[in-house]
């Protein structure tokens, strides 16, 4: 047996003995608001829909972002027939599914990687196809798919530099878990060339999916009462802030709300739960504050508007032009630029995007986004924006072209898929 084998063997025992504290991990998490409580034993691999009759398709998208871009692959799917169960692992993405996806497809919660659980959900589900998405590689789930022969691919792969040096150190383990993928389509070249030199059989470069996902949907009644009463004022949007960056879009607030009389700070934090303590340090910091969760309006003369909510990013990119997107100010990776872009705003960001490295690099070299340093410079970027209105037009106009040049990521994987739909068919008949 080889070393890669023994540490999954190893890997593969040790979560079958400690499957018994399984449950108290959920309950854990639930009182701490990442579970369901209603939803949790899918998360031991139980089943809460009936499989759909007709071949069937397992897509896996860890969180919100990476189930968001697996829509257009759902879509695809089910023109071609497809029977879809899309699983995640947080609330958050769950909720959101249910609203984005299509009739025909099923949400569940992705079973811990667990074997026993692992092959309750497989029993009950029985899929021709699985796609996980970016770099969902749990070893039990890749195993256990793999041991029935049911094709697997990795779509929109991603994996950065740093998990490949980190992989590097167990060279025969990895190399071991990638034999198991039947093809791997990544993001971008560099991704593709980290996934080759850890071991994986059959690369491609396919393009990022995010690009394809279809805009943000809006409620057009809400959006229309948010512009009336933005009315003529400046506007911007802070999303998905994580802590340690509303304190520095409260001082930037304060500080241009001197010259720019009704300003109004949309704020929506990248975890909604973070609502009331946001709302707490726009209070402390003399700042007038309004929460979405309360149900309270945006005020006529300006302020903060915290839109802790679910589901709502689209009615905020489009109620204001610019957005400074979040997770950047501080050592998080950033978050997706891509949504805000397609909806025509102009992109500020921090220096701290190393998740999504190549979408910034493009939007930063077209001119449609601007890397903010600190404070004092988003304050005088937005100040400088507020004041040329043809400028941040321009940078608006470059974002959206630029994410229309890239699509086409989807068209790609499916094209790379179809040899393993044609074979599903052919079994089928």
């Amino acid at each position: 047996m080889s070393s890669g084998s023994a540490i999954l063997s190893l890997y593969r025992a040790a979560t079958s003995g400690l499957a018994f504290l399984a449950p108290a991990l959920v309950h854990w998490r639930k009182r701490n608001g990442k579970e369901d409580p209603k939803r949790l034993d899918e998360r031991s691999g139980v089943a809460t829909r009936t499989r759909p009759q007709g071949p069937l398709v397992w897509l896996h998208g860890a969180s919100v972002g990476e189930a968001i871009a697996l829509l257009p692959l759902v879509d695809a799917l089910r023109a071609r027939d497809m029977q879809i169960v899309l699983t995640t692992g947080t609330v958050t993405s769950a909720q959101l599914m249910e609203t984005r996806l299509p009739a025909g497809a099923i949400h569940q919660y992705a079973p811990l990687d667990v074997p026993r659980f692992v092959r309750r959900f497989l029993d009950h589900w029985r899929p021709n196809l699985v796609l996980f998405a970016e770099s969902e590689l749990w070893p039990n789930i890749l195993m256990e798919t793999s041991d029935r022969h049911i094709p697997i691919a990795v779509v929109n792969a991603r994996l950065s530099e740093r998990s490949s040096e980190r992989w590097k150190k167990l060279p025969n383990t990895i190399s071991s878990l990638l034999r198991r993928i039947d093809v791997t389509l990544a993001q971008s070249p560099d991704d593709a060339a980290r996934f080759t030199n850890l071991g994986a059989p059959r690369v491609y470069n396919a393009g990022n999916l995010k690009y394809d996902v279809p805009a943000l949907p809006c409620d057009t009644f809400e959006l229309s009462a948010i512009k009336n009463r933005i009315g003529g004022r400046p506007a911007w949007v802070a999303a998905s802030t994580h802590a340690g960056e509303e304190d520095i879009v409260l001082g930037v607030h304060r500080r241009l709300a001197e010259k720019w009389k009704g300003l109004v700070t949309i704020i929506v934090p990248r975890h909604p739960d973070r609502g009331g303590e946001i709302a707490d340090l726009a209070f402390a910091s003399g700042v007038p504050v309004r929460m979405r969760s309360r149900g309270e309006e945006l005020d006529e003369k300006g302020g903060v508007y915290i839109a802790d909510s679910i589901g709502e990013l689209g009615l905020f990119y489009r109620a204001a032009n610019i957005v400074f997107v979040g997770r950047s100010l501080v050592k998080h990776g950033g978050q997706n630029p891509i949504e805000p872009a397609k909806l025509g705003n102009a992109i500020l960001h921090g220096p701290n995007v190393s998740n999504f490295t190549d979408v910034y690099r493009e939007l930063n070299e077209a001119g449609g986004a601007i890397c903010i340093n600190d404070e004092q410079h988003l304050g005088n970027t937005l100040d400088d924006l507020f004041t040329n209105a043809a400028k941040m037009r321009a940078v608006a106009r470059a974002a959206s072209e630029t994410v229309e040049k890239l699509g086409g990521a989807s068209q790609n994987i499916m094209t790379a898929l179809e040899p393993y739909l044609m074979q599903v068919r052919l079994e089928q008949n």
